[in-house]
Parts: C-alpha cells; structure tokens; sequence
C-alpha cells in the first residue's frame, strides 16, 4: 500500500525542500507521513471546496501549489477559511501537502511549464539561485579513484549545466602511518606508507550533502577516508526564478498577445507599451514576478508574462519591455496537470485526481 511519504519522497525529488524561499511554507502540513493513501487530489490552492471535493472522490491528501498554512496558527476556530479548511481537513483524516517556490524553483516546473507551453526554445533559469552547491574534496588511491567517482555520479554529483560526470583530480604521494589498533588496506601497522594517490574534486547540490558523503564513505577502500566539504558561491544553472527562452520566429506584439491568450487559456491580458514592436525573446514567471523584472530586462528580453502587477509597477517597463500580466490564477492552475504528469510516471497504478474547482478569488466582466 502507498503511504503519504512515498509520495513526498518523489515529490522530493522533483522539488527538493531546500530550495523554497525562506519565507515559504511547503510541506506536509496536515496529517502523518506513514498514513496509506486511497487517493491523490491534484490542484493549485486549497479551500473548504477542494476538500469537500476530496472527501467526494475519495482522497485522503491533497497536493497543492500554494500552502494554505502561510502564517503561523496560533488557534483553530473557524474564524476564517484557512482555519475552517484546515479543521475539516484534520475532521476527515485528509492530508495536505504543499510544493509550492521550491517547484518554481526547477527547471522542469512551473516556470518551465508556461515556456514550454509558449513554445519556446533554448529555455534557461532567468535569476539563478546561489548558495545551492557544494565542493567534494577527497583523496584515494589511483586504482580506486574511477570506481569511487561512478557511484558518486550516479548518487547526483558532477552535474554542471548541461554536462555530467564532471570532475577534477591531480596526483600525488599521499603518506599514513597505521596505528597498533588500525586495520589498513595498504600497509602495516607501525610502518609508514607512500602511495600513489589522486586528490579529486566534484560539485554537486547541497542536498544532496547526506547521499554523496555516504556513497564516498560506502565506496572508498581506506579504513579512514580523507576528504572535506566546501560551501560555493556560484549559482546553480538550473535552480532558480522565472525562466527565459525564445520563440521559433519573431512575432508583432498584437500576434504574441493572441498566442498568450490561446497558449495560456485567459480572456485577458494586461500589458505595457514597447519599444519593441516584433516579439521574440520571453521571460516568464509563474504568479507575482515583479521582481523579476531587472533580470528579464537583462537578460534582454522583449515581454516578460508573469502576474500580479500593481498599477505604479507597471511604470517600470519604461518602454524597455512589454509587461503582460496574465493574473496569478491564470498563470499556475496548469501546475496541477504537472503534479499529475509527473506522480502518474512514478505511481502508474495510484488514483491521481484533477481538481475540478475553479479556486479563483477574481471574476471578470468582459
């Protein structure tokens, strides 16, 4: 029987934890990791309805894009819909789980999602995120040297952009003298030992601090294995805000905005005077993205689609750039047919199910 941390784990792995923003609160938030699941409710927020809709297609945890616990709870009493949601969650055994800026994050989510659904090419993360990578320093014996590197690529180290098993080694003598209590590969006790050594060096995620050391320390033939971590500036590539990518061929503004509309399913576009009168480079970012706007203007983009735009932040295009504000809703509701194409890879015989409730707070008038 699946239970709710299989699922997370895979979750997990598309999204990892570590790379939601501070002030974000993605997770388990209701219920308990080793409860069996009868079935999975996919949708971008959560409301008394998209409960009720669980309890009726009999789903025992939702997945949503946005946590509906953002802020500290310090009492349950039905005072608002947060409260009250989360209340008849707990009353009818339903868990909820949130993967919400971490999979803006990476670059096969949300992000990655509208481009492809612009049909964009070359896509790249828009403000790579820093802070993210580790340094793998260790040394062993030159025969050993291959052998422990394949089980440290295939646990997730020596990824660089788009290149794998990546690495570095220089070599040298290295020397040890076996204590009376030690029980060395090479050598003797009391005898100091030369031996051909390599130093290597491999980067990799720092979540993934727990495997790799654990595959090193699995994989080395010394008793002792010398090695350390270092913490690394540089930004990851591919972990990050907002996406940005091309089209096959350059468009005039008024045929962008009709393939935003189609491409996107909205009604309506909210979008700034350019400069630039045909369309080609796009940045993109899945709900509030203002801030994204110096990066997209940087990364010399022509429009830049995300949502949430206030009246004065309009102002900051400065007719660099064409602002198309799409709504926060608009932007993200796809993210549940993500969850959903990505859960029933790893869970093809497991009850996925779409939200059928439209959870827009907005409603126009057209």
């Amino acid at each position: 029987m699946i239970q709710i941390k299989d699922i997370i784990r895979e979750l997990e792995l598309l999204a990892p934890p570590s790379y939601q923003e501070s002030y974000d609160n993605a997770g388990l938030l209701v219920g308990s990791h080793e409860t069996s699941v009868t079935g999975a409710l996919l949708s971008l927020d959560v409301t008394e309805e998209i409960v009720e809709e669980a309890i009726q297609k009999n789903c025992n945890l939702i997945v949503a894009h946005h946590p509906i616990v953002f802020k500290g709870l310090k009492k349950l009493n039905g005072k608002n819909y947060v409260e009250r949601t989360v209340i008849k969650a707990i009353k009818n055994d339903i868990a909820i789980y949130a993967i919400h800026t971490n999979l803006d994050h990476v670059a096969t989510g949300v992000n990655w999602e509208i481009a492809n659904r612009l049909g964009l090419k070359n896509i790249k993360v828009l403000a790579p995120k820093k802070q993210l990578l580790m340094k793998l320093t260790f040394f062993a014996p030159t025969e050993s040297t291959q052998a422990i590197l394949d089980i440290l690529f295939a646990a997730g180290a020596g990824k660089i952009g788009k290149y794998e098993n990546c690495s570095f080694r220089t070599e040298g003598t290295g020397t040890f003298l076996p204590g009376e209590s030690a029980n060395p590969t090479i050598g003797q006790d009391g005898r100091l030992e030369e031996v051909h050594e390599h130093r290597c060096e491999v980067m990799f995620p720092s979540h993934l601090t727990n495997d790799i050391v654990t595959a090193l320390l699995k994989s080395h033939p010394y008793e002792e294995v010398a090695y350390y971590l270092t913490a690394l500036e540089n930004e990851n590539q591919e972990v990050g805000a907002g996406a940005v990518g091309e089209l096959s061929e350059a468009l005039p503004v008024e045929k962008f905005l009709e393939l935003l509309k189609v491409s996107m399913n909205v009604t309506l576009v909210k979008y700034t005077e350019s400069a630039n009168k045909m369309i080609r480079r796009i940045a993109v970012c899945g709900g509030a993205g203002s801030f994204l706007l110096p990066d997209a203007i940087r990364n010399k983009a022509d429009a830049f689609v995300t949502a949430d735009y206030k009246y004065h932040e309009f102002f900051d295009a400065e007719n660099k750039i064409m602002i198309c504000d799409i709504g926060h809703y608009e932007s993200e509701v796809f993210t549940k047919n993500l969850l959903h194409n990505y859960l029933s890879g790893k869970f093809p015989n497991f009850a996925l199910c779409l939200s059928d409730v439209n959870t827009n707070p907005v409603r126009y008038f057209v």
